[in-house]
């Protein structure tokens, strides 16, 4: 099985926009209670104050609010406006100044999101241009090299959005592809510079733009899909810890694979030897090969999207593992796990590593609902002594807001459990400590007592 269909592009060529088939749509959807309202990806108009138009563009904000972005958090929200000066347009970079005047940083302006402005820099010397950009990747660049994740895989996360001081951008290599996604008005205006540095600092064979998440929407950016530069090759594959995956960066999951879960599908791996295994919302597999390579006794995996489920089979045939201990299961997950209760099966090893259910804290309420039903399901599928794989991506889902959901989850089933790890996205995701949302990935390892 090929991970994506051939394509040819001139250097440069535009990318068009987004036209999601079928298959495109299942391969995303996966398995999820539905937790979101209707119209969520409708950008909200803001009630911005304008200033003087004729004055010099810029964000004033309201008398006491500038105190995040002293602690230097980057994010403006609409509620923490005075005043729009001038008559900027959406993207353009604009001073942010307190209701005093005083300058407090560089921001891309976007009147069409709750998230009025992003922080590009604190210094009021500071030039946003192609110069400032070219040293901010090559400052990306630079800290994944001294981490030496290029010896365990060929695929990292290049660029982490806020984290990385490039808010909105996330850039995700795959052996020799690049797979770039924009989620803000900024990244938008610098989009083809953006494009040409990184082609110039990193020399991929295709930079492949994956604009389509639903945070664009939010923004009032429209999706986007297809080759930057370059021409997109026929197959593109990771390897991590000497597993083969291919990876379809046109219709796949995010940008094309999970990164962040590299480290927690090795340690995976090593606790599978005669086991046998649930893996839950599997994706393409990862989790299961890991188990597989281990010596899991046996490995079931289900997920929604039967495209996903025959890529997952083609990388264990992929990689010569034993499909004789696999199994197959193309169903909702919670349908799925209920069945399995009533049937009595037992697992000793179970991963949960569902979708994003709350994508930001106004959707906990249900997602910790779906959280506590999966979990609770789990619980009652292990044996005695058993290994839980839990995890939540939710940004909207705190570390101890998911622990509380997960310990409710143990009481109801129950079972007394332990938590033998706490989980986070592998380093090439670093969180900036002034920007803890950017900690979205977390998980914790449980053992339920025997």
């Amino acid at each position: 099985m090929t991970s994506s269909k051939s394509k040819s592009a001139q250097a440069k060529s535009p990318s068009t926009p987004h036209r999601t088939s079928q298959g495109n749509r299942d391969f995303r959807k996966r398995t999820r209670h539905d937790t979101k309202p209707a119209a969520a990806h409708e950008p909200t108009q803001r009630n911005i104050v304008q200033g003087e138009a004729n004055a010099r563009p810029a964000i004033i904000l309201r008398a006491g609010r500038e105190k995040s972005l002293q602690r230097r958090h980057p994010w403006i929200f609409s509620g923490a406006v005075e005043r729009v000066d001038g008559a900027p347009a959406r993207g353009d970079t604009l001073q942010v100044r307190d209701a005093e005047g005083g300058f407090l940083a560089w921001a891309a302006y976007n009147p069409d999101s709750q998230i009025t402005a992003r922080v590009w820099s604190w210094r009021e010397d500071e030039v946003i241009d192609a110069e400032f950009f070219r040293k901010k990747i090559s400052g990306a660049l630079a800290a994944r090299a001294t981490l030496n994740l290029a010896q365990h895989s060929n695929g990292m996360r290049l660029i982490h959005a806020e984290s990385d001081g490039l808010p909105g951008l996330i850039v995700d290599q795959y052996g020799d592809t690049l797979v770039m996604q924009i989620g803000s008005a900024g990244g938008e205006r610098w989009r083809d510079t953006l494009a040409d540095l990184l082609q110039e600092q990193c020399n991929p064979a295709c930079i492949y733009e994956r604009s389509d998440s639903d945070s664009r929407g939010l923004e009032g950016l429209e999706a986007r899909n297809g080759v930057l530069r370059g021409s997109l090759p026929e197959h593109v594959e990771v390897v991590e810890h000497g597993l083969r995956f291919a990876v379809d960066v046109a219709a796949g999951q995010k940008t094309g694979y999970y990164l962040d879960q590299r480290d927690n599908r090795a340690l995976t791996g090593t606790l599978a030897q005669g086991k046998d295994v649930l893996n839950c919302f599997c994706y393409t597999g990862g989790f299961s090969l890991y188990a597989l390579r281990g010596g899991a006794k046996s490995v079931l995996s289900i997920d929604s999207s039967q495209e996903a489920l025959q890529l997952a089979q083609a990388n264990v045939t992929l990689n010569e593992l034993d499909e004789g201990k696999t199994e197959w299961l193309c169903a909702d997950v919670f349908e799925a796990l209920r069945k399995l209760r009533d049937q009595n099966r037992k697992f000793d090893l179970i991963v949960l590593d569902p979708p994003k259910f709350a994508p930001t804290a106004a959707f906990a309420e249900k997602a910790s609902r779906a959280y506590k039903d999966i979990n609770l399901l789990g619980f009652k599928l292990l044996r005695p002594g058993g290994l839980l794989f839990t995890y939540s991506c939710s940004g909207g889902i705190s570390e101890d807001l998911f622990q509380k959901i997960i310990a409710g989850a143990a009481l109801d089933a129950n079972v007394d459990a332990q938590i033998v790890r706490h989980l986070h996205a592998s380093p090439d995701h670093p969180t900036l400590l002034s920007f803890p949302e950017g900690a979205y990935l977390k998980g914790l390892v449980l053992r339920v007592a025997g």
